[in-house]
């Protein structure tokens, strides 16, 4: 049995930011402006009312600003209240049958806040935490088919990862984070659909920082807490055979340059882009009536279909977990923002009668990029006349890992997220530091956004 638990700790005392291989360096910059981002578009949501007004605001510190606002919170319930928001539209960068991004870089701008922290260490930290989520996720890949959210399973321990670094904890304290750590990990499939998921990338955070707070304190943890056979891998596999045998790779590859992070473009799962993308080629320079429209099937991964659990979406959550939705939002709407996952255009007349329209098929080929996924997907279209309009394969689409989103794309998308919190020009200085951020003084040189929670 490989000593994991051990060699995750040794890993994280040894990693410097001279020593990151240089291609991970813009990706990097990429996930802090696209999770800011997605940060700002999601402060107005529910969850983010719900968590500050029950959680957050009764801890009483003030230690780091709360999604960059002017409001001081206490570190931890800044991880949370961020990766909550963070999660809420479902807009964050994802890999690895998760959403690293929403996690780690929460946690890291509340606890660098408190720390001090300089760009070159947040950086260092982001690495560090998505190196270890890559490397307890290609042990157990099963999590959605298991009933787990591998965003709240992995999450606490990535976030652990990252803060250790922060802390500048040695091997054996930064063992004992990530012990701790898979103590706090879980978070169910069943609450797909519903605000809990984003919950879910909010506790992961936390729970990070939590985690390596209490082993700089000095509280300990099982030194094999991930590979025990009563352990983190075995528990989270359910029954299945988790890889606790092959050495660890970290400190020797590096997964980031090959398994890279994917940006979306839409907010919802990941799942329904290449769809939704397909449909809107397939029918580029068309207008279909979709009363026309006999029915539609989307093939596509198996573990897609597994996630994609709303064929009769009824509001946001449910939509965003809805292949039938994106397929409808193609032929009806024409367009996939976050106007459109208004609980009002779900729900209106035309969608509803839409969704039943539509079938997932699933294959079992998997995408090397990404198992989850199948390597391509297909829609096909039939109409009452009879024609069939078939997208043939879709292999990838803006964002994909195949296809990162140039800086433009990045950019637009950043603009629009913060519209309503930041004037343009404030947007363009703040995604202008993030692009840089490894060359910043500290994370207190992101500027403060005035405009938000002053409720």
């Amino acid at each position: 049995m490989v000593a994991l638990t051990a060699d995750v700790g040794r890993f994280l005392a040894a990693i410097r930011y001279d020593g990151l291989p240089a291609e991970v360096l813009p990706v990097v910059r990429d996930a802090f402006a696209d999770t800011v981002g997605v940060i700002m578009a999601g402060v107005d949501q529910r969850i983010s009312k719900i968590l500050r007004k029950t959680l957050v605001e009764q801890a009483g510190r003030q230690e780091a600003r709360a999604c960059l606002s002017s409001h001081l919170v206490a570190g931890p319930d800044a991880a949370l209240l961020a990766g909550a928001i963070a999660h809420a539209l479902d807009y964050g960068c994802q890999t690895m049958s998760g959403h690293p991004g929403g996690v780690i870089i929460p946690a890291i701008l509340a606890e660098a806040e408190v720390l001090g922290s300089t760009g070159e260490e947040m950086v260092t930290a982001f690495v560090a935490g998505y190196e270890v989520w890559c490397e307890v996720w290609r042990r157990n890949k099963n999590y959605h088919k298991a009933g787990w959210h591998p965003t709240a399973v992995l999450g606490p321990v990535a976030a652990a990862a990252a803060c250790a670094v922060l802390r500048k904890l040695s091997a054996e304290k930064a063992q004992m984070a990530i012990a701790i750590a898979a103590s706090h990990s879980g978070g169910l499939f069943s609450n797909f659909g519903s605000m809990t998921k984003g919950y879910h990338s909010g506790m992961a955070a936390r729970n990070g920082v939590i985690a390596a707070r209490l082993a700089d304190a000095g509280m300990t943890g099982g030194q094999d807490a991930l590979e025990n056979k009563q352990g983190f891998l075995a528990a989270f596999s359910s029954g299945g055979t988790p890889d606790i045998e092959s050495p660890s790779l970290l400190g020797k590859e590096w997964y980031l340059p090959r398994y890279k992070l994917q940006f979306k473009m839409h907010p919802s799962c990941f799942f329904m882009h290449r769809s939704f993308e397909g449909t809107l080629k397939m029918l580029e320079g068309r207008k279909i009536d979709p009363q026309e429209v006999e029915s539609v099937e989307v093939e596509m991964g198996r573990g897609q279909v597994t996630v994609l659990v709303h064929d009769q979406p009824q509001n946001q959550y449910q939509a965003q977990f809805s292949g039938q939705f994106g397929i409808a939002a193609a032929v009806i709407l024409g367009k996939f923002g976050v106007p459109e996952i208004a609980d009002e255009v779900v729900q209106r007349p035309d969608m509803q009668a839409f969704y039943p329209k539509v079938k997932l098929k699933a294959v079992d080929e998997y995408d090397p990029r990404d198992p989850v996924f199948s390597p391509t997907e297909t829609v096909t279209l039939r109409l009452k006349s009879g024609e069939v309009i078939d997208s043939g394969p879709i292999s990838t689409i803006p964002g994909y890992a195949a296809e990162p989103l140039t800086p433009e794309e990045l950019w637009t998308k950043f603009r629009d997220c913060t519209q309503f919190t930041h004037s343009e020009p404030e947007a363009r200085e703040l995604f202008d530091l993030l692009q840089r951020v490894d060359r910043l003084p500290s994370a207190q040189a992101l500027p403060t956004c005035t405009t938000i929670f002053r409720d």
